[in-house]
């Protein structure tokens, strides 16, 4: 029934931001929808192998990981993990992602237990691979960035410090015993009135998960490295999109594309909203806008979240009802043996 509730909330919250959304950008909408339909089939297509390949470099860090809980683990069982979580991450606007992670690496031959520290890991290493990725690219880039956003320059460096705060924060948690004892010490002196018990227990189990699930994986410190590169290349394949939608036009380079589309990711990561819905149409369209207008930029954003959103949660879906399909044949040819 709680869930459900928190369900309904998000539903609600979302429709009330993409309405606010929608307001905002009012005067744009005509012109915007007007470039989408000037897209491309040849563009459509570019995109969505570019968000297949993130997929396929998604699979293969969870496959390294998952290695040390299952050595035989196959990568086209991580493939179909991958476009699975994503189908999950949309049908629950991005609060059942993980548990559908856990999920399927328990019916990969990975414990649960293992399969949740597992996932905390690999989520760790995502969002640090996300600061370095654009910190690395905004350096790269400093001369184009600090001429078309300097007037931004205190947002993002805010953005930037609570990503910081934040990647920092997660390490803590999947590493130091030290830090799951400061926050059980936090928490007590918040819960005097018992009214937090429940949150506490759920957080102590998790601290106990983290403590007893992650250490086998931290151990080896050249894989994670590795998984570090391989994040950092996985999101070129996302944040190249802009550079695709433009390609040919010489208005947004390779580069460029990288820098802007990682920073309007990374400060949209830092606005609590599910699943990023709302904070990275607003910011996306905001940055790219200043290079190309509004209403391509507007066009760009939803070309964006198409690929990386939408396209993977249908491939994710189909997946879904073919386990489904298959598991009602296996079923049927059970009773037929009995």
């Amino acid at each position: 029934m709680l869930k459900n509730k928190k369900f309904w909330a998000k539903i609600i919250f979302v429709v009330v931001l993409l309405a606010i959304i929608a307001y905002t950008f009012r005067d744009s909408a005509g012109p915007i929808f007007k470039q989408l339909s000037t897209t491309s089939f040849t563009v459509l297509v570019a995109i969505c192998i570019s968000s297949v390949l993130y997929h396929l470099m998604e699979a293969r860090i969870t496959q390294s990981l998952a290695r040390r809980y299952n050595p035989n683990i196959k990568y086209r069982r991580m493939v179909c993990c991958a476009f699975y979580c994503s189908f999950y991450r949309l049908a629950t606007l991005g609060s059942g992602s993980g548990v559908a992670a856990i999920y399927f690496l328990g019916k990969s031959g990975v414990e649960y237990s293992k399969g949740a520290g597992l996932y905390m890991v690999q989520y760790v290493l995502h969002k640090s691979s996300i600061a370095l990725f654009s910190g690395v690219l905004f350096l790269i880039n400093w001369k184009f960035m600090m001429g078309h956003y300097r007037e931004y320059a205190g947002y993002l460096l805010a953005a930037y410090a609570l990503t910081a705060v934040i990647a920092a924060v997660l390490i803590l948690f999947v590493i130091s015993v030290k830090f799951h004892w400061l926050l059980f010490k936090l928490g007590g002196i918040f819960n005097r009135s018992g009214k937090l018990d429940h949150v506490l227990e759920t957080l102590r189990k998790n601290c106990d998960i983290m403590e007893t699930s992650t250490a086998e994986l931290l151990k080896d410190k050249k894989v994670l490295i590795i998984n570090i590169g391989r994040n950092l290349i996985k999101f070129c394949f996302w944040y190249g999109i802009p550079f695709l939608v433009l390609f040919g036009t010489g208005e947004l380079t390779l580069l460029h594309s990288l820098a802007v589309t990682s920073l309007a990711v990374m400060t949209a990561a830092v606005i609590p909203t599910p699943a990023g819905i709302g904070s990275v149409e607003v910011i996306m369209t905001s940055l790219i806008g200043v290079l190309v207008g509004i209403d391509r930029g507007g066009a760009i954003t939803l070309l964006y979240r198409f690929a990386t959103f939408i396209f993977p949660f249908f491939i994710g879906g189909a997946y879904v009802l073919y386990r489904r399909w298959r598991g009602k044949m296996l079923n049927r040819d059970e009773k037929m043996l009995e």
